[in-house]
């Protein structure tokens, strides 16, 4: 059973009586770096995306020209 300590490692614990220490430093091994693994997936999935402050920065349409011929009336 793996539990998290907050110091970014794994509490492992051996609850079977026959385990030799090479067993068990063996699943140790093996399920550290399964967690690291796990970890670094998640954190490289996981990047800053664009916070509301840069959305409303964008333009929203493209600037109106006025001049001749650019307005039109609804009237033909």
């Amino acid at each position: 059973m793996t539990e998290s300590t907050g110091s970014g490692q794994a509490d492992i614990r051996v609850v079977s009586p026959n385990a030799t220490p090479e067993e068990v430093a063996a699943v140790t091994v093996v399920v550290t770096q399964a967690l690291a693994e796990l970890a670094d997936e998640l954190g490289a999935e996981t990047g800053p995306g664009v916070s509301a402050w840069q959305r409303s920065q964008r333009q929203l349409r493209s600037p109106l020209h006025p001049g001749p011929g650019a307005w039109r009336s609804f009237s033909a």
